[in-house]
């Protein structure tokens, strides 16, 4: 494992020891620290008499288990969690005077929570959905949250409308269907009554709603904030996330399977990884537009359903992010993390983004009402590592153990302590001049809503809106109430003709009307054909396809060599356990039963004509091989094992299939990594 996995989060893990619960070789208490002596039994008058109220032990441990339960998160209910660290590339101080972003040794450590939106705890990972990117960086001037989505943008500019978008994706009030979907009716119809949604739902309907994992994932700070340095000027700022591995997705027909095959699929995979010491690694970039320059675009830096595309301001990389330590306990760390977008640090501002505001507001409420009162800021995962020292006493689950008589400022009493920062040390917001009326009006420059979608559609590879075109069919299908059908193809109408005419097909509908559209020109940053990233075969996983009597010789060395890349080989059989080989065991780690294809990145079939003759007589062989061909993934076969292919419906040449007879399977390796580095290949 590699060493950076011990030690790189100091300040935090020597935090956190304290809190931290042993209890192997420990004897069973109470709360109160009293031994028990029997915890299978309540205290009765006689073997079969009535119990008593004065079995202290039983009283304290139901009244536990019927309070452990806390509010879930209204949004972002869904989520895994790591710690790690971050660290920058070079000195940041001439744009911001944050201090962890001075100092290219310096680590700061890290948690993050990624989480899907609409649905509850308990709903599956592989919905479609935007993600959540929440950063808490643990700096030594305080908790710095970069409070984030996988999307650059958002459905609405004003957080006056967020709990209405909420109510519209959420099941709906009457039934409470469907879960963890925005398959809908009420979902369109607010879509199809905010044109603002427009350029969202593109992304939404993209296949960026359905990652492959999150550490395949890229995240982004949505709103346009502000560097501060320390000279007072400010610089408006976008924060970008870029997976070391590169970016990846699943295709709708996956998610679905995967959702039934295994709900945790993306939880599962994060811990797996970090525990495997395959520690997922993300680029912080940003892009960096001077306060001179901010009305130099044709849309508003402070409208959040917009981005700045790169060709106007290139993504400046800054430092890296790291995770590399699962969380001790579930519950207390990635369920009781606490973040708030106006947690930040020296440095780092707020712009006039009016859904920006709204967050600054809303995120605090939420945790109050969450974790029970205003003291959750003690929790361990959310203590930060900096000093904490002000006047704020009591309120429920206070655990400091202040002293002293004065809890107020100014006082003499304390030495006047504690006591304000000088302009050097504290915070400062940036100074501006605000002037206005008041009003309830949105600015002009807030008014484009299809330009931006139709940048999108049109940066886009012909497979991904292919995609795009089948999920927006997938969605609207779902919805009972024909006018909205046809209202959303309407308004799609206003971003592209032919996506317009495409999912009318689709539908059963007329082609709308043509209307005018913009013509902008593509984004190749948009794509995700662009963003493939060149990790190889690292942590890709690769079901073997095996059974008894399987050529071992050329599958152990082929797996061996993959493994030497950094791939993961699975073994799936009919049967799981030891296969009988003439070459030796081999073990079948999984079976056909429990496994699917879209499980896997790529899918390898062992030869032996005993193994192969067994597979063809297995249904669920041929699906496995039949669902990685429909799903672009890279199939190879030794020996024999191209029969099973042939009887799968697969062909035994193309793109991304190899197979390969000869004993030496040198060549065969390096074409199979080849295959599967590409991830997919659509052109088949």
């Amino acid at each position: 494992m590699p060493q950076e996995h011990h030690g790189a989060n100091d300040a935090k893990d020597q935090q956190l020891e304290q809190y931290r619960v042993h209890d192997e070789g420990k004897e069973l208490t109470t709360n109160q620290g009293v031994p028990v002596d029997d915890d299978d039994n309540t205290l009765q008058a006689g073997e079969r008499g009535p119990s008593l109220l004065e079995d202290f032990h039983f009283r304290e441990k139901i009244t536990h288990f019927d309070h452990e339960r806390i509010p879930e998160r209204v949004v972002h209910a869904r989520g895994a969690g790591a710690y790690g660290y971050f660290e920058p590339y070079r000195s940041m101080a001439d744009v911001t005077r944050a201090a962890f972003l001075a100092d290219p040794e310096k680590r700061t450590p890290v948690f993050v929570r990624f989480s899907t939106v609409a649905g509850s705890r308990g709903s599956a990972d592989t919905v479609r959905d935007v993600r959540g990117f929440a950063v808490k960086f643990y700096t030594d001037e305080g908790n710095f949250d970069l409070v984030g989505n996988n999307m650059p943008v958002f459905f609405i500019q004003d957080g006056v409308k967020f709990p209405d978008f909420v109510h519209a994706v959420k099941p709906e009030p009457h039934n409470e269907i469907p879960q963890a979907a925005s398959a809908h009716d009420t979902l369109w119809d607010f879509v199809r009554n905010q044109p603002e949604t427009t350029h969202m739902i593109m992304w939404l309907m993209s296949d960026r709603a359905i990652p492959r994992s999150y550490r395949t994932m890229q995240g982004f700070g949505v709103h346009t904030f502000r560097f501060v340095n320390a000279a007072g000027e400010g610089t408006f700022v976008k924060f970008h996330w870029k997976p070391k591995l590169g970016v990846h997705s699943l295709v709708w027909d996956e998610a679905q399977k995967i959702a039934g095959q295994d709900p945790d699929f993306n939880r599962r995979d994060l811990w797996e990884a970090i525990d495997n010491g395959d520690f997922p690694e993300w680029e912080l970039g940003v892009q960096l537009v001077p306060s001179d320059r901010e009305h130099d675009f044709d849309f508003d830096l402070l409208d959040a359903t917009k981005i700045i595309p790169e060709e106007l301001v290139p993504v400046t990389p800054i430092g890296r992010m790291v995770l590399n330590r699962n969380p001790d306990n579930f519950f207390a760390e990635t369920e009781q993390v606490a973040f708030h977008t106006a947690h930040v640090v020296p440095g780092v501002d707020f712009t006039n983004d009016p859904l920006l505001q709204a967050r600054l507001f809303s995120y605090l409420d939420t945790q109050l009402i969450r974790l029970g009162g205003p003291n959750f800021a003690q929790l361990p995962v959310n203590r930060p590592v900096a000093d904490v020292h002000n006047n704020q006493r009591d309120g429920y689950h206070q655990m400091r153990l202040h002293r002293g008589r004065s809890s107020y400022s100014e006082n003499s009493l304390g030495m006047g302590c504690p006591a304000a920062a000088g302009p050097d040390d504290g915070y400062q917001h940036l100074q501006e001049t605000v002037d206005g009326a008041k009003i309830k009006r949105r600015s002009p420059s807030f008014g484009d809503h299809f330009t931006q979608a139709a940048l999108f559609w049109r940066s886009l590879a012909d497979w991904e809106r292919d995609h795009v075109v089948d999920a927006f069919r997938f969605e609207l299908g779902k919805c009972d109430t024909k006018t909205i059908r046809e209202d959303v193809v309407a308004q799609l109408a206003h971003v592209d003709q032919d996506l317009a005419a495409r999912v009318a097909d689709g539908l059963g509908l007329d082609a709308p009307s043509p209307v005018q559209t913009a013509s902008p020109s593509p984004s190749p940053a948009l794509s995700m054909d662009n963003l493939a990233g060149d990790a190889g075969v690292a942590t890709r996983k690769i079901a073997v396809i095996a059974a008894d009597g399987a050529d071992a010789g050329p599958l152990t060395g082929a797996m061996q060599a993959m493994a030497e890349r950094g791939a993961v080989c699975e073994v799936v059989a009919p049967h799981q356990g030891t296969l009988d080989t003439a070459d030796g065991p081999v073990e079948a780690l999984r079976s056909l039963l429990t496994m699917g294809s879209p499980l896997y990145d790529a899918v390898l079939v062992a030869g032996g004509s005993r193994a192969v003759t067994t597979l063809l007589g297995d249904p669920s062989a041929a699906e496995f091989l039949g669902d990685a061909y429909r799903h672009g993934k890279a199939i190879g076969a030794l020996g024999d094992g191209s029969r099973l292919l042939e009887a799968a419906g697969v062909p035994t040449t193309g793109r991304g299939i190899v197979t390969d007879e000869r004993t030496d399977i040198s060549g065969f390796v390096e074409a199979f990594a080849d295959a599967v580095s590409a991830h997919r290949h659509w052109s088949r």
